[in-house]
């Protein structure tokens, strides 16, 4: 799997109200990104394939941990669930209702794959590609360790254009973070354990940079607003290789020992070395290694 691979899911569906963890997270936007890289869309009978190899090399983990994560992912994701606006015709509008992310699952431990299926009412929310979707690079969030990171993330690019967001009510944003009820109710530990943490990793991983101001009615806090920058696209540092002229003459060099050293390969003695540059000067292939 690429990891530059595009994620979309609409914002109604980034709003909802659901709970997923780090890894069960992970799971559904790679598997969003395998739908969309096959060509052949998402629909409520299409079985999607998530490799443990694929998940060690995009998030930077072992294989066994990875095999480890598809492991208890499939033990928990099952019973995952979202609330999305569903139209009912007989009331003749929408209404809300409680589905489940994954109708489903198996995992075939030997090849470390998991293959899902998405729910009927979750498949248009991610596969409809309209104004009201927020599309972003999977690699943005590689790198995050925080379930709360993601989601923020996720919430915040809603808001790209402007780099600011409304008001986020407290107990509306608790719950677009993925937090129960009874999970971290002081201030104090939803900052430190949600919020701060969420910012920090956000701010170290992605592409954009976060801030907040929190809004009171007198002690009480209410909620929060987000301002966020584009961070600047950094500056290309790799070292860069040039090809000799076939007109310069490597003969001159093949007695300097640290020209050598930086060119020689694991194994070779400084005759085996001279021999190999002589042959890649002689058919153009050689080329001077990176200056420190």
């Amino acid at each position: 799997m690429k990891k530059s691979g595009l994620v979309v899911k609409s914002n109604d569906l980034i709003k909802a109200s659901y709970t997923l963890g780090l890894v069960e997270q992970r799971l559904i936007l790679m598997a969003i990104v395998t739908a969309r890289e096959t060509g052949l869309g998402i629909t409520s009978d299409t079985l999607l394939e998530i490799r443990a190899m694929d998940y060690a090399q995009l998030f930077g983990v072992t294989k066994q941990a990875a095999y480890m994560a598809l492991s208890s992912a499939i033990e928990t994701l099952f019973n995952r669930r979202a609330t999305v606006q569903v139209y009912d015709e007989r009331r003749k509008g929408l209404r809300s209702l409680t589905v489940r992310w994954v109708t489903a699952m198996d995992y075939e431990e030997s090849m470390g794959l998991i293959t899902l299926r998405f729910g009927h009412e979750v498949v248009p929310e991610i596969t409809r590609l309209e104004a009201n979707f927020t599309s972003y690079e999977l690699e943005q969030v590689a790198g995050l360790k925080s379930a709360y990171a993601v989601r923020l993330y996720e919430l915040l690019i809603q808001w790209k254009a402007s780099g600011v967001t409304p008001l986020l009510k407290i107990d509306e944003f608790r719950t677009q973070l993925g937090l129960l009820k009874h999970e971290h109710t002081q201030m104090c530990h939803f900052k430190k354990y949600a919020l701060d943490l969420a910012v920090s990793q956000v701010n170290e991983y992605t592409d954009i940079t976060v801030t907040y101001e929190q809004h009171k009615r007198g002690r009480t806090i209410t909620g929060f607003t987000f301002m966020f920058t584009q961070k600047k696209q950094p500056k290309d540092v790799t070292p860069k290789t040039k090809k000799l002229k076939p007109t310069e003459d490597i003969n001159s060099l093949l007695d300097d020992r640290s020209f050598l050293a930086k060119h020689a390969r694991i194994g070779e003695s400084w005759d085996d070395v001279r021999s190999r540059l002589k042959r890649e000067a002689e058919t153009g292939q050689f080329t001077l290694a990176p200056t420190d």
